[in-house]
């Protein structure tokens, strides 16, 4: 039996975690997941966000279909997709303390060279690209936490504010049918006396998505690179103090 306190929480954290997904891409698996496992646990957490983090992802990825660049999302989406699968598959909480600081400290990179203006030139192509992609899912697989790099990689080809978001999202579809599977199964029997939480998680991240989109459409590109490089930035700063401190 969860406490009012936490289920206010849930809502809370699903609607701000969504609507920040809908503007920078990610958002809902980084937030959400941590405030499940402060009742749960981490392995029942990651399963039960698996559920709402789906679900948004494929609300927001049918409302932006049209925005999908397609080009972008078969040189890079595909094969994130495959590095999800294979890092869930090598998902190993005993090595995730160092996972969680490297990549912490990838986005805090990143973030520095987007705001900095020295990534701004650069534009990944051919196998690069592809790299990006799967080392992007790999990463994220492993570390449970795919969103913020798959941002970052994909800031780097210089999108839309519309095509950057439904890209992401769509690539985080693929992502979630990749491994949503093989995180269910190892732990989806922790998931017994969760279905509150996990409804109330539902229905914030629906009601986070439609906010978030009037946000996103009225950002213009310059202004919406530097809120992803900001998000970016934060998450890194929070996955380093996250390591730190478990």
């Amino acid at each position: 039996m969860t406490a009012p306190w936490f289920e206010l929480a849930v809502v809370a954290v699903a609607v701000l975690s969504a609507a920040t997904a809908s503007v920078v891409g990610f958002g809902i698996g980084s937030f959400l997941t941590p405030l499940m496992a402060i009742r749960y646990g981490t392995a029942a957490a990651i399963a039960a966000v698996t559920i709402p983090h789906a679900v948004a992802t494929a609300f927001r990825c049918w409302r932006l279909r049209h925005h999908v660049d397609r080009r972008v999302l078969t040189r890079f989406g595909v094969v994130s997709a495959l590095g999800g699968l294979a890092g869930a598959l090598a998902f190993s909480r005993a090595g995730s303390r160092a996972l969680t600081a490297v990549l912490g400290i990838l986005l805090l990179l990143t973030a520095a060279a987007q705001l900095g203006g020295l990534a701004k030139a650069w534009r990944p192509h051919g196998a690069l690209a592809t790299l990006l992609g799967l080392g992007s899912g790999l990463f994220g697989g492993v570390a449970g936490n795919q969103g913020g790099l798959r941002a970052a990689a994909l800031a780097s080809f210089g999108l839309a504010p519309a095509a950057f978001v439904a890209t992401s999202t769509a690539t985080g579809l693929m992502v979630d049918a990749a491994r949503a599977p093989i995180y269910l199964l190892r732990s989806g029997h922790l998931l017994h006396g969760m279905s509150l939480p996990i409804m109330l998680g539902t229905a914030g991240v629906i009601a986070g998505t439609l906010l978030g989109e009037r946000v996103m459409l009225g950002l213009r590109r310059e202004q919406f690179a530097r809120v992803v490089a900001v998000a970016v930035g934060l998450l890194g700063i929070w996955l380093v103090a996250r390591a730190l401190i478990d």
